[in-house]
C-alpha cells in the first residue's frame, strides 16, 4: 500500500501513515506517522509492521503497525497503527485489528481521528476490525462474500483496510484525507 500524504500548516507537519506490506514485493509495513501493517509472504513467513512516530517527535504522532500472521492455511496481514494504539498482529486466519485513533474536541464535539486500517486475510479468513477514528476494515478471504476492504473516513486521516492474497472482487481502498483545524479566541 502507498504511504499517506502529510498534513501541513505553517511550520507544523503531521506525517502521513506508512503503507501496508505488499506481499512478496515489499512485505514489511512501511514507517510513518503511524506504521503500516506487515504483509504476508509465501510460504507463510511473518513480516513486521512499520515503525510509527517516524520521524520521531514529542509527543509521538502514532504507533507501530502490527506483524503479519504465518499460520497455514491463511495469509493474514497486520493492522495499521493508530494515533494512540499500535496495530494488532495477524492472528491465525484473520487480519490484525487497526490501532485506535485519538479523540479531540477541538471542533466542539468529541471526534476520533487517525485510526488504523484492519489487516486483510486470505482463504476465507476474516478481515481485521477497523481502528476507531476513521480506519477501514480489512478484506476477508476470496471464499467469503465480504471481500472488499473498507476505505478510511474522509477528514479523519484514518487508514484503509488491507487485503491479502487476491482473487475476484478482492479490492483495497484509499485512506481518509487529513484535516487541519485551527482554533483561536477572538479578542
Amino acid at each position: 500500500g502507498g504511504d499517506g500524504a502529510n498534513s501541513v500548516f505553517s511550520t507544523i507537519t503531521s506525517t502521513g501513515g506508512g503503507g501496508g506490506g505488499r506481499n512478496n514485493c515489499e512485505p514489511s509495513g512501511r514507517p510513518g506517522g503511524s506504521g503500516g501493517g506487515g504483509g504476508s509472504v509465501a510460504p507463510h513467513t511473518a513480516r513486521s509492521g512499520g515503525a510509527g512516530n517516524t520521524p520521531p517527535v514529542s509527543p509521538p504522532q502514532g504507533n507501530n503497525g502490527g506483524n503479519s500472521g504465518n499460520t497455514p492455511p491463511a495469509y493474514s496481514t497486520g493492522g495499521g497503527g493508530g494515533a494512540t494504539v499500535a496495530g494488532g498482529n495477524g492472528p491465525p486466519s484473520a487480519g490484525g485489528a487497526g490501532g485506535t485513533g485519538a479523540t479531540s474536541s477541538i471542533n466542539g464535539t468529541p471526534t476520533a481521528r487517525a485510526g488504523g486500517g484492519g489487516g486483510g486475510s486470505d482463504v476465507g479468513g476474516n478481515g481485521g476490525a477497523a481502528g476507531a477514528g476513521g480506519g477501514g476494515a480489512g478484506a476477508s478471504g476470496p471464499s467469503s462474500p465480504a471481500n472488499v476492504a473498507g476505505a478510511g473516513t474522509a477528514n479523519t486521516g484514518g487508514g484503509s483496510g488491507g487485503t491479502s492474497g487476491g482473487g475476484p472482487g478482492v479490492t483495497a481502498k484509499t485512506g481518509g484525507s487529513g484535516v487541519v483545524i485551527i482554533r483561536y479566541k477572538f479578542q
